[in-house]
């Protein structure tokens, strides 16, 4: 992490620069965390750290653990699959206004966007660019949550996707495998949305969801990854 200036807002700097630590998987799962040594880094005082923690602490990505201290936040596969239930019901709503909406209104303005979207995704995946394929998994979810016309479904959705970018991120440094296929479902989703199929484009979404929820959560529970994050 890079030290920061002190500007107005300091805490909000302080607290997404640890946040995108947790998430990018520099501080990792069980990892011990200090005011000290994250002042150090960051170049800042102990006071936004604390103030930091505080909102970190509400938000799950960090923990109190005994003698321990504070540390990152293990990852729970049962959590994630809570989660992954409650974005497959969000995305599905997503896909289906976004279908809608198309069939209204036409789609020239933003088929050459989902194109490059999609072409960049299956790029990322073959040069197995981790940090590269969580960016656009994203970019493609909140691609499809403007076009549905919705932007509560972008806020309540803003801070699942942090516990998923971290989930995501630290699967990928083991096994960039396990995305094989998942832009081939991107593109099904996109397709149902500009062929207006408002039905299919939500199962879709849904199935997407649920789909990666249970193959997530498989990884996070097999032994030997959990091993690997437990000595990380």
């Amino acid at each position: 992490m890079q030290k920061l200036n002190t500007p107005a807002h300091l805490i909000e700097q302080v607290y997404d620069a640890i946040l995108d630590a947790i998430c990018e998987g520099k501080l990792q799962p069980n990892e011990r965390v200090t005011q000290e040594g994250l002042a150090a880094q960051l170049g800042v005082s102990r006071q936004p750290i604390l103030q930091a923690f505080q909102i970190l602490k509400r938000e799950g990505f960090i923990e109190d653990h005994g003698r321990k201290g504070v540390i990152v936040t293990p990852l729970d596969p049962q959590k994630l699959v809570q989660l992954y239930q409650v974005r497959a019901a969000l995305d599905a709503l997503a896909a289906r206004n976004a279908a809608r909406l198309i069939r209204q209104n036409g789609a020239k303005k933003l088929q050459p966007l989902a194109d490059k979207l999609v072409s960049q995704g299956r790029a990322a995946a073959t040069s197995n660019d981790t940090s590269a394929l969580v960016r656009l998994d994203l970019a493609f979810h909140k691609f499809i949550y403007e076009m549905s016309g919705n932007p509560v479904i972008a806020q309540t959705t803003a801070l699942h996707w942090h516990h998923i970018r971290r989930t995501m991120s630290s699967i990928l440094q083991n096994d960039v495998r396990t995305f094989e296929g998942v832009w081939d479902e991107h593109q099904a989703i996109l397709s149902a949305i500009f062929n207006g199929n408002e039905e299919l484009a939500g199962r879709l979404a849904q199935q997407h969801a649920e789909s990666a929820a249970e193959h997530l959560a498989r990884i996070l529970e097999d032994s030997e990854h959990a091993t690997k994050l437990k000595q990380a």
